[in-house]
């Protein structure tokens, strides 16, 4: 029998569609399969209250959990880095491994590694949050040296609320954004239904659109030691960036 491979996602609990969307990714990767734990996440805001929701401990203990399940990677699949700043996001992952012996990596250090990789500078960012949180978002980026150019949002706060933005309005966020002819587009937020939507985005613009949906998966991968070619129909970060 062929060794399985379990990649394990920390997940919001207010999130509905990460779970369903790494299904999807994974499902033509033979033997791979994803397992969720949630923590408590209700809103998407710069307030005490909510960021607090991101302290280490609930994180720490959710991986914990994965870590019963003896997953080959554990993936913080959410984007509060963005708003934090990147070095949350390698913190937690550092007291991840010390606590469970497991590699670790979130979506938004696999959208760092993926813009540095594939020589991204300009870049154009797609989100449903609150003006304070997209500005959060650029300055954390703008001090890893990436300039944003463009961006959209929605002004949204509650967390469950991003899950039923329909796809029509996230695709003509990104085709506005697309005009600005950015390197890449970034859509940050697992909880849009945004992934699926990629392939067909990226033949309209010819632009490389990377979900972070989709980023945790692929980091996950490669965390996990397996080809994230694999991925079929899931955009070009896929098929070009192994």
């Amino acid at each position: 029998m062929s060794q399985r491979k379990l990649l394990g996602m920390l997940t919001p609990s207010s999130n509905t569609v990460l779970e369903p969307t790494c299904a999807a990714m994974l499902a033509g990767v033979p033997n791979v399969t994803a397992h969720f734990a949630r923590f408590r996440v209700t809103q998407i805001a710069l307030s005490a209250t909510a960021l607090r929701q991101f302290d280490e401990q609930p994180m720490l203990q959710a991986a914990e959990l994965l870590a019963d399940a003896r997953v080959n990677a554990i993936c913080w699949n959410g984007t509060s880095a963005g708003w934090l700043g990147l070095h949350a996001d390698r913190t937690l992952c550092k007291a991840i491994g010390q606590r469970t012996g497991i590699g670790a990596t979130t979506s938004l250090l696999a959208l760092e590694e993926i813009f540095r990789s594939s020589g991204v500078k300009r870049y154009a960012l797609v989100t449903p949050y609150l003006d304070e949180v997209q500005r959060a978002i650029i300055a954390t980026f703008r001090g890893e040296d990436f300039e944003c150019i463009a961006e959209r949002h929605l002004e949204l706060r509650d967390n469950f609320s991003f899950s039923e933005v329909a796809g029509p309005t996230v695709a003509d966020m990104v085709r506005s954004v697309a005009v600005s002819r950015p390197d890449a587009i970034a859509i940050v937020c697992t909880n849009l239904r945004a992934a699926a939507l990629v392939e067909e985005l990226e033949r309209q613009t010819g632009v490389p659109i990377y979900d972070t949906a989709a980023t945790a998966v692929w980091g996950a991968l490669r965390v996990a030691q397996i080809d994230p070619k694999q991925v079929l129909g899931w955009g070009r970060l896929f098929r070009e960036l192994a």
